[in-house]
């Protein structure tokens, strides 16, 4: 959606094995980013329900949940890399 150099997004759903513009399951909301205030409207009932069924947000869908006051900062945190996780010593 939109056009060059002005985005506007869609907040879907969408199966993780279907390809990145394939088919959406529901559609949650928009966003625009060129307004001042950042105009993210979202339908909050729709979206925690799809979350409580099992649905992982990105993290950039994360970020703008969290921005429109649909999930709080804490509740979602990205998922540990290899590299920053804790190996357990061998004999302990």
């Amino acid at each position: 959606m939109g056009d060059k150099g002005r985005p506007f997004y869609r907040v879907v759903v969408a199966d993780s094995k279907s390809p990145r513009d394939g088919k959406v399951v529901d559609t949650l909301g928009t966003f625009n980013p060129l307004v001042e205030e950042n105009s993210i409207n979202v339908n909050k009932d729709l979206t925690l329900d799809w979350i409580k069924k099992g649905a992982k947000p990105t993290d950039t869908a994360r970020a703008v949940l969290v921005k429109a006051g649909v999930l709080e900062k804490r509740q979602y945190k990205p998922k540990p890399n290899a590299k920053t996780k804790p190996q357990a010593k061998k004999g302990e």
